[in-house]
């Protein structure tokens, strides 16, 4: 793979800097070193996204970059594109951001306060959002679509989740109850609903902070969304934690300085957050750690599907 990477790197005259594998995901991420700067060098996942995908995803960091968000900056090849191929895979680099994950898998890092952390957390999402809105896409852009066919329809960006194949009969039953109402309630929203592009995964593990900063990384499942759906995102994971309430009440305040958020939009959000996982999931059940990740999102999903139900008769 070395020499994989030093032909990549090649692309932007680097073949001959230091690099090391720090991700293995969705896409292969090395750290690059070079001329004492530092860069993230990705190997997309192949058949994940279209190369005009790609290069819609780098547009908007670039974007973003540009209006004052700490988020990586693409870097372009000599020729200015941003996207080039080494062993039939896309590649492109980015710039490294120091500092460190605010936490994983849904817990804090130590020393973090949740709701100061938070606060600061829905801030840069209201800038994220409000620098969008103000922005005009450029010609071919072009990102999947995560609302309501997205979601709920019969083919979902994330796979059948009724269908996945660990599901009692009971509960694919539930599922669907679940789906057919919670596809009722979003579409009666209608046009009030704010939608545009969202990061669509600010987990724990993709939001980095150094000395006070926030900072967004991986930005592979951006999408057009629901913008509530991005606050979702966020909390979903710390759900179960003692802190929740506080990191709640601080993202909405962070968040609401700028733009508006409706707390019953943002709980139908949280179970269509939920929802998404079981179907994630079907296709990586064989990967390490996908059994015991798969019945942690059935789980999750299952309980806010009964409350949700419940609540709604």
């Amino acid at each position: 793979m070395s020499e994989t990477v030093r032909d990549a790197l090649a692309l932007w005259g680097m073949e001959d800097a230091e690099h090391r594998l720090v991700a293995q995901r969705e896409n292969s991420v090395w750290r690059v070193d070079h001329d004492g700067l530092s860069y993230a060098l990705r190997f997309h996942r192949p058949g994940y996204r279209t190369e005009p995908e790609l290069r819609s995803e780098l547009q908007w960091m670039a974007m973003l970059a540009k209006g004052g968000l700490t988020v990586p900056r693409p870097v372009p090849r000599h020729d200015g594109s941003f996207i080039g191929e080494a062993e039939g895979r896309k590649v492109s680099l980015l710039t490294w951001l120091a500092g460190r994950p605010i936490g994983e898998v849904g817990h804090l890092a130590e020393g973090l306060d949740p709701f100061t952390l938070a606060q600061k957390v829905g801030a840069e999402m209201a800038r994220m959002h409000d620098l969008t809105d103000a922005w005009s896409l450029p010609t071919g852009f072009t990102r999947p679509d995560w609302r309501l066919e997205g979601l709920l329809g019969d083919d979902p960006l994330w796979a059948r989740f009724w269908e996945h194949p660990d599901l009692t009969a009971q509960q694919q039953d539930l599922f669907q109850a679940t789906r057919e109402a919670a596809r009722a309630d979003l579409s009666a929203l209608g046009q009030g609903v704010d939608t545009g592009l969202v990061h669509a995964d600010l987990l724990a593990e993709n939001v980095m902070e150094q000395a006070g900063v926030i900072a967004f990384i991986d930005f592979d499942d951006c999408a057009f969304g629901y913008r509530d759906f991005e606050l979702a995102t966020f909390l979903l994971k710390f759900r179960d934690r003692g802190y929740y309430t506080e990191m709640c009440a601080g993202l909405l305040e962070g968040y609401s300085r700028r733009r508006t958020v409706a707390p019953h939009e943002l709980e139908l959000m949280l179970l269509l957050r939920a929802l998404t996982y079981p179907g994630w999931i079907i296709a990586r059940l064989d990967e390490p750690g996908g059994r015991a990740r798969s019945q942690r999102a059935i789980r999750t999903a299952l309980d806010l599907a009964e409350t949700y139900l419940e609540e709604r008769t």
